[in-house]
C-alpha cells in the first residue's frame, strides 16, 4: 500500500533524507524509527502530500503522491506531531466537522462510529478543551480515521502520554491496523517493539537496517551473547570462563550468574559447559541472550558504527 523509491529531500544544502527505499503492506504495522532529526516527519509530509521531494517516487494506495495528489489524500490519515484540534467544539462537532470537509454523508453516524474506534463514545457531547492529552490524541486519531482511509500515517502517537495512555492508545493502533497499512514513526524503542510487525531504523536520512522486532533483537551485532548459571556458590566461575577460546566480554552479575559473548561463527558454549563442569561446578542454566531493540539502535545509529547498511 505504500511503496517508496529514491526518496530524496534536500532543503538548500542540507539533506533531509537521502535516497529512501521501503514499502508497506496491508494488515501491516511499520515502525520508522529514529533519533530526533533523522528524517521521519519529513518523509511522512512526503506522503501525505504535504511537501514535494526533491527526487524519488512513491505511490500511496496505489496513487503517485506527485501526479495524483488529491487521490492519495483521500485515502490516506494522517496523525502529525501536533494535534489539529479546536478547542471551542465538543468531539462531536469536530468529527462532524471533518466530515463534512470531506463530503462525507451521515456526518453524525460516522463520526459516533469514528469515536467508539478510538474509546471515545462517552465524551462525544464534551469540550474538546476539557480532553486530557491522552483524550486529544485519540481525538487526533478520530480526524485521521473518519473517511476511513486505506493507509494511516502517525507520528509520534503517543509522544507526552503518561503509561496508562500509552497503553490505550498502543491498543487502538494495534487494533486499527489488522485491515490497513499503518506507518507510526517514533523515538521510544519499546513502542516499536510492541506495536510494530517490522521495523524501519533510519538515521540522518538514511535506512540502516530493517526488520522484524523480534529478528532485529536476535539478530547479531558482532557477538552472541549467554547467561551462564551454576548451583551454589559460583566464586571463580568468570575467572574459568574467560580462560575459554573465543570468549570475551566476561561479566559477574549480582545474583551470582555470569554473562559473557563470543564473535559470530565461534560459539564457545560446548567447551564452556566442559571448562565448568569439569571444575566441579553443576551447570543449571546456560541461555542465549537477544541484543535490546534498544542496543542495536544504538549501535546502528551511533556515528561510523561498522557495518552500517545504507539505502
Amino acid at each position: 500500500m505504500i511503496q517508496v523509491n529514491g526518496l530524496t529531500k534536500d532543503y538548500g544544502a542540507r539533506r533531509a533524507i537521502d535516497n529512501l527505499t521501503f514499502d508497506a503492506e496491508q494488515g501491516e504495522i511499520v515502525g520508522f524509527l529514529g533519533p530526533n532529526g533523522a528524517g521521519k516527519t519529513t518523509t511522512m509530509r512526503i506522503l501525505t502530500g504535504y511537501m514535494p521531494p526533491s527526487d524519488g517516487t512513491a505511490t500511496v494506495a496505489g496513487y503517485d503522491i506527485m501526479e495524483e495528489s488529491l487521490e492519495v489524500r483521500r485515502r490516506v490519515g494522517y496523525l502529525p506531531e501536533t494535534v489539529p484540534l479546536y478547542n471551542d467544539m465538543t468531539a462531536l462537532e469536530y468529527l462532524k466537522f471533518m466530515a463534512e470537509l470531506r463530503h462525507i454523508p451521515d456526518t453524525e453516524e460516522r463520526a459516533y462510529e469514528t469515536l467508539e474506534g478510538v474509546n471515545l463514545t462517552e465524551r462525544a457531547n464534551s469540550y474538546i478543551s476539557t480532553f486530557s492529552k491522552g483524550m486529544r490524541q485519540r481525538m487526533g486519531l478520530a480526524q485521521a480515521l473518519i473517511h476511513r482511509p486505506e493507509v494511516l500515517i502517525l507520528d509520534e502517537p503517543t509522544i507526552g502520554l503518561d503509561p496508562a495512555q500509552v497503553v490505550e492508545m498502543r491498543k487502538v493502533i494495534r487494533e486499527i491496523g489488522k485491515d490497513r497499512t499503518v506507518l507510526l514513526s517514533t523515538h521510544i524503542l519499546s513502542e516499536a517493539q510492541q506495536i510494530c510487525d517490522r521495523v524501519l531504523i533510519i538515521n540522518k536520512g538514511k535506512i540502516v537496517t530493517e526488520d522484524t522486532p523480534e529478528n532485529l533483537q536476535s539478530r547479531l551485532v558482532g557477538a552472541q551473547r549467554v547467561i551462564l548459571r551454576v548451583r551454589g556458590d559460583s566464586d571463580g566461575l568468570s575467572g574459568k570462563v574467560s580462560k575459554v577460546k573465543g570468549v570475551r566480554a566476561v561479566e559477574s552479575k549480582p545474583d551470582g550468574s555470569v554473562e559473557f559473548e563470543f564473535g559470530a561463527g565461534e560459539d564457545a558454549r560446548p567447551q564452556v559447559a566442559k571448562t565448568i563442569i569439569q571444575a566441579g561446578y553443576e551447570l543449571l542454566e546456560m541461555r542465549a541472550v537477544g541484543l535490546s531493540l534498544e542496543e542495536i539502535f544504538l549501535e546502528l545509529t551511533r556515528d561510523n558504527a561498522p557495518g552500517k547498511k545504507s539505502s
